[in-house]
């Protein structure tokens, strides 16, 4: 049994799912939907891993997902509205079990009338040309997931009060002038209301089995037929886009993850947690896309082969939603040659002379199944074309390789449990368990090694699924260090079942290490730990909600090949006084404390243009004191703006001398960035420091 584990996957289909626009007319359930809320009662409480019930807790937990997923930041509901459906506490399993939707579908009419009735109020607000005391100290909550329900219409009236004027301060700021404000804000207020009348039943259903799944686990999924053929396009390639994976956040479309050898992997310009508010198309006008349902962002993205589609991004760092930045990127195909791997030389200077340490990039674990199936004998895959690189470096004479699997996403299960067996002499790589506690082992049956060396895995949050499970086997068997930052924590598969009406994801297995640790939401923790941008509360499993637990299983017997361990105190000791004196390192450890420190004080913010100004200036300031003070210390010319840092180009490697490319295919991306350059080099020196205090040479 081949199992393949795909977290761009998931991303798609939650893609494809999230919505936000209700039908302007009632519409009431059919007997199809029916059908299909019972048969995904079935395939959850007898297909599902975890042992589901559906009963009044369960209820309790689904009528709050699915007001989240309604209406996540109390804006439209009323506590009256909350208190009137109340019944679907206990009786949402019933409404489910019986196929009885009646008080599911009144539920989301409420909400229809509750978001029609505000926009309405936003464009007649607008529409009266109104204006706003800039000068009075008001402030605006930036997150109302814990605050109370609206006790009236008149509380809900101050608050949009309040969020259009932040809204109109917001573009004011970024010197656009009234008449554009005001046209703008009506433009995407009138948009949401036509974008109503579009949603059908089908939609609606959805959304509901969205919130049913969704309360269970984060990865199971119920789609329509519709969206079943959007996503068997994805899965063909047959459109082309920018190969990102977006998701909703409140009104905001945001980035979740890029494809490896995508357009907007390879541009580098696009990041995950970056928000989209607008896109445009070649030369003409901006598409504004705050409060977009999700798929039409979608179809704004995708486009011809070769065209260029124009993102404005709030920029993920970012607490100022005024500061957005333009990124143009030309839409292609990701193919199989995007995703390959491909390997270089990094030079490492100590007081002997000059050393080198291969590094081989893995995007992706990936394999040419039609290729493999047609029985053809070169056919392409992560673990022959790592083999061969592994050649290409020890014909360098490298004294170790650096193994780069940061944003790699995962893939083909078989491909990162064959690749295992490059760097081990056979053995067991993996345990799966299914929901009756059946375990699977998995291995390495061909003995010898094709790479004994010292070796190092380089990962971090986006490292994901198949990554994990390679990671996490290196690190079991002492084979390797495992260096970088805690990884994503998707430790569970899913297969694709088709209903009566659509079809339905469902987790049926889990993942665990032969340590018997699984995963699962923890992830694969690194011996030796770098800072990271990506906050963990925004990606990665756990910050997913109803995620598996993390838990174990009992170990399998394996020999280990090292022992690491017995080197990290010094190893990290000379890891950190080398990260103190580099100053990329320097500057990447202090732009995470302040990131956190600016996140967790400003949960609101200012309505008085000089107070916000004030602040943004703040901001701004500490950021570009960061800036120079890393390029003071590589000797670079410093910047007199924090406008100039956008613009600015200037890079240097953190050995001072470019890589030597090993693989033409290879996209150097890395070189480009410092902060990748200098993980890279850091990368390299652990693992030359590791070779020699355990005496390889």
């Amino acid at each position: 049994m081949s199992l393949f584990v795909n977290v761009r996957r998931t991303a798609f289909i939650a893609l494809c799912l999230a919505l936000a626009g209700p039908a302007s007319a009632t519409v009431t359930p059919t007997d199809a939907d029916a059908q299909a809320a019972r048969e995904v009662s079935e395939s959850l409480r007898y297909g599902h891993y975890e042992d589901v019930t559906l009963d009044d807790h369960w209820a309790s937990q689904v009528f709050a997902q699915y007001l989240k997923t309604l209406d996540p930041q109390k804006a439209y509901l009323l506590d009256t509205d909350i208190s009137e459906f109340s019944d679907l506490r206990h009786d949402f399993d019933d409404a489910m079990v019986d196929g009885d939707l009646e008080r599911v579908y009144a539920l989301y009419d409420r909400y229809q009338q509750r978001l029609t009735s505000r926009l309405e109020w936003l464009v007649k607000t607008l529409d009266a040309h109104p204006t706003f005391d800039f000068e009075k100290d008001d402030r605006l909550a930036l997150d109302r997931k814990d605050s109370p329900w609206a006790d009236s219409e008149k509380d809900l009236d101050e608050l949009w009060r309040k969020r259009l004027k932040n809204a109109w301060l917001s573009m004011s700021l970024s010197d656009k002038s009234d008449e554009d404000i005001g046209k703008t804000l009506s433009e995407r207020y009138s948009n949401q209301l036509n974008r109503i009348e579009q949603t059908n039943d089908e939609d609606i259903l959805t959304l509901i089995m969205h919130a049913v799944t969704g309360s269970i686990d984060p990865h199971s999924e119920y789609f329509s037929p519709r969206q079943g053929e959007s996503f068997d396009i994805q899965m063909k390639l047959s459109l082309d886009g920018i190969g990102a994976l977006l998701q909703s956040e409140g009104e905001y479309v945001k980035v979740s993850s890029l494809v490896p050898g995508g357009p907007a992997e390879k541009d580098g310009e696009l990041k995950p947690a970056d928000r989209i508010v607008a896109v445009g198309q070649e030369d003409d006008e901006w598409t504004n896309v705050v409060g977009m349902r999700l798929d039409d962002v979608v179809d704004l993205i995708r486009g011809p082969k070769g065209s260029i589609v124009r993102l404005e991004v709030i920029p993920a760092q970012s607490l100022d939603v005024t500061k957005t930045r333009e990124v143009d990127i030309t839409r292609d195909t990701v193919k199989l040659e995007d995703q390959a791997a491909n390997a270089k030389v990094i030079d490492v200077k100590r007081e002997d002379g000059m050393h080198k340490i291969g590094v081989i990039h893995v995007p992706a674990f990936y394999v040419d199944f039609d290729a493999w199936q047609a029985g053809e004998d070169d056919y392409r895959s992560t673990t022959r074309d790592v083999a061969r690189l592994i050649d290409e470096l020890k014909a360098k004479k490298v004294e170790g390789i650096v193994l780069d699997l940061r944003n790699n996403g995962g893939g083909a299960l078989q491909e990162a449990n064959s690749m295992i067996g490059l760097f081990i002499d056979r053995g067991p790589t993996v345990q799966v368990r299914d929901a009756r506690g059946r375990i699977s082992l998995y291995g390495d049956t061909e003995a010898g090694t094709h790479y004994d060396g010292p070796l190092t895995v380089l990962v971090n949050r986006l490292s994901a699924s198949a990554s994990e499970i390679f990671a996490g086997a290196i690190q079991d068997y002492g084979r390797g260090l495992i260096i970088g930052s805690q990884t994503f924590g998707k430790g569970t598969v899913q297969t694709i079942s088709s209903l009566t009406q659509g079809e339905i994801k469902l987790t049926r297995a889990k993942f665990y290490r032969i340590s018997g640790d699984s995963t699962q939401n923890k992830g694969v923790k690194p011996d030796i730990d770098f800072p990271s941008v990506i906050d963990p509360k925004e990606i990665g499993e756990s910050s997913l909600d109803y995620a598996l637990p993390w838990d174990q299983v009992r170990p399998v017997k394996y020999r280990r090949h090292g022992d690491p361990a017995r080197y990290l105190a010094a190893l990290r000791a000379r890891h950190e006084s080398r990260a103190e004196r580099e100053p990329n390192f320097s500057y990447l450890q202090s732009e995470v404390s302040l990131s956190r420190t600016l996140r967790a004080q400003q949960t609101s913010i200012s309505l008085n243009r000089e107070q916000r100004k004030r602040e943004m200036d703040a901001q701004e300031a500490e950021q570009l004191a960061l800036e120079n003070k890393r390029r003071r210390a590589l000797g670079l010319k410093e910047l007199a703006s924090f406008a100039e840092l956008d613009a600015s180009s200037d890079h240097v490697s953190a050995s001072g001398s470019e890589p030597e490319v090993i693989d033409t295919a290879s996209d150097d991306k890395e070189a480009k960035d410092p902060i990748d350059q200098a993980q890279l080099q850091e990368s390299a020196e652990i693992l030359l420091d590791y070779a020699h205090l355990n005496g390889d040479k």
